[in-house]
């Protein structure tokens, strides 16, 4: 009995050993499982956008798997995705322990990275024209915009716009190109000719033996656009954008194709009115002197050269083209001018008038947008000829006037008003500036003083011829202080303010006469 038992303990002791030793082999060789070594943290926790994913045997295996599942989300999706990736690694040592399987941790991975995607960004492209920056959603939508441009003008049947790739830029930019869809059927003709042989080829450029040195009639020429362009530097680059940051492509052309107001500038010529440039520029002439201080009210004097602020309505993206024209039009020949250098620049003579003509015309005419800026004439018959209109004009510079006082309070303009006084004039002959008597009183220009005393109802008063033709009268004076035959300069002091003759108060009267005539002296005064 004592013997059984020692066999049994025997047997009991091998079969726990033997149990020991097979499952230290299923640690070491068994897939699944880490082995034990004393070596620190050999079994790692991953937590990815605060969710459990897995566990692995390796802490460079979890930054291995994330990396394959962001590349799997983002291959899935043509657009380029913003998405949050914030893992955290948990490292324990253990004696064994059970990892996943990595195609598991990678879908996991992929589902936390799914729900933290931001936003996608979609692949787009951003057009440029000086300032103005419209993002669209395709390569398509950029060239309809830029056709919508041209077509605007008329040249869609003809012309075509095409986008290449600029290879010399480090990104994906694109350049822009028209192109006469004509020309480009003629040199495909030619190609096919030429592959067919060296007669076809031959006939298609013609007889070497016409040399074309006949003169080309009307119907010869080509009429329509014959080139196109835009105005602006067209810049075209891929990117990436949110959707909320594209621009339709209904939208896009018509903030592009439509006219908007920009300043512009317009010169006065001479002979140039007011209502005039308002047709010519098609600005009503009330808003052209709103936005100009330099003009008070619509009946302001211009001067040549003077420089006008007006609205000019351009789009966004201009066109520049050239067409060719046939026209029959009434024509006028250039004024021709004789100079006399012993008259003013505002002295001239109409010595010859005109007679307009008529002729038939072919001409290349230029434009930006709307906006002719240039013709050139191909061919022209003159069926009646124009006889050009012969004018005498001055070559000196005239004289200035100024105010003949300081300050002064206007009291009186030119023009009709209510006698201020018995015996005073109902049309006012010139401008009243109230002042204290003995206020000085300066000539206006500089001339010959062809009165100086009293007359009748101006009391004291000075007259001065000046060499333009002009003369300058100042009245109701309290001292005279230069005589007749006198010559005075402009701000020469000739006499002293004050209430003579018929008048209403201390004050400077002041007119100013062209060829005998009363004009408005303020509309000469350059202050």
């Amino acid at each position: 009995m004592k013997k059984n038992n020692i066999n049994y303990k025997k047997y009991k002791f091998t079969y726990i050993k033997t149990t020991l030793f097979t499952l230290f082999g299923c640690m070491l060789f068994l897939k699944g499982y880490t082995p034990f070594e004393k070596t620190g943290e050999n079994y790692f926790h991953i937590m990815l956008n605060g969710q459990t994913v897995g566990t692995v045997g390796e802490r460079d295996k979890a930054e291995e798997l994330l990396i394959q599942a962001r590349r799997n989300v983002a291959s899935a999706s043509s657009e380029l995705m913003f998405m949050t990736a914030d893992m955290g690694i948990v490292g324990e040592e253990v004696l064994w322990g059970a990892v996943d399987d990595e195609e598991d941790v990678i879908k996991n991975m992929e589902s936390a990275l799914k729900g933290s995607i931001r936003e996608s960004l979609h692949r787009s492209y951003t057009m440029k024209v000086n300032d103005y920056l419209v993002n669209l959603a395709s390569i398509d939508d950029v060239v309809s915009l830029l056709q919508a441009a041209i077509n605007k003008y008329g040249g869609g049947e003809k012309f075509s716009v095409e986008l290449k790739h600029d290879t010399l830029r480090e990104f994906s930019a694109f350049t822009t190109n028209i192109v006469d869809n004509s020309l480009r059927e003629e040199e495909e003709e030619t190609d096919y000719r030429m592959d067919a042989g060296i007669e076809p080829a031959l006939a298609l450029m013609g007889n070497p033996e016409d040399t074309g040195d006949g003169e080309m009639e009307f119907e010869d020429y080509e009429q329509g656009i014959l080139t196109m362009d835009f105005a602006e530097e067209v810049e075209v680059v891929e990117t990436y954008l949110p959707e909320n940051q594209l621009t339709s492509l209904e939208v896009a052309i018509d903030q592009v194709i439509k006219e908007q107001e920009v300043p512009g500038e317009y010169e006065v010529v001479s002979g140039d009115t007011l209502s005039e440039i308002a047709i010519r520029v098609n600005i009503p002439m009330d808003r052209i002197v709103e936005m100009n201080d330099s003009l008070e009210s619509i009946n302001s004097t211009l001067q040549i050269g003077q420089k006008l602020i007006i609205t000019v309505p351009e789009p966004e993206l201009s066109v520049t083209r050239v067409e060719q024209r046939y026209y029959e039009e009434y024509y006028d020949a250039e004024i021709e001018y004789i100079e006399n250098d012993d008259w003013f620049t505002n002295q001239e003579v109409v010595r010859q008038k005109p007679s307009t003509g008529f002729r038939k015309v072919v001409a290349d005419v230029s434009f930006v947008n709307d906006k002719e800026v240039s013709r050139q004439i191909l061919k022209e018959e003159v069926v009646m000829e124009a006889v050009a209109k012969v004018v005498e004009r001055g070559t000196k510079i005239p004289p200035t006037y100024i105010k003949p006082i300081y300050g002064g309070r206007r009291t009186s303009t030119f023009g009709p008003r209510r006698a201020p006084v018995r015996g005073a004039s109902t049309y006012h002959k010139g401008v009243d500036w109230a002042t204290a008597t003995g206020t000085p009183v300066y000539a206006s220009c500089g001339g010959t003083v062809a009165k100086a005393g009293w007359g009748s109802g101006y009391g004291y008063v000075v007259y001065i011829n000046h060499i333009d033709g002009r003369q300058t009268r100042y009245a109701h004076l309290s001292k005279v202080l230069v005589s007749s035959g006198q010559y005075v300069k402009q701000g020469d002091r000739i006499a002293l303010s004050g209430n003579t003759g018929v008048s209403s108060g201390p004050h400077l009267h002041f007119e100013m006469l062209i060829n005998g005539s009363h004009v408005n002296p303020e509309n000469y005064l350059d202050r």
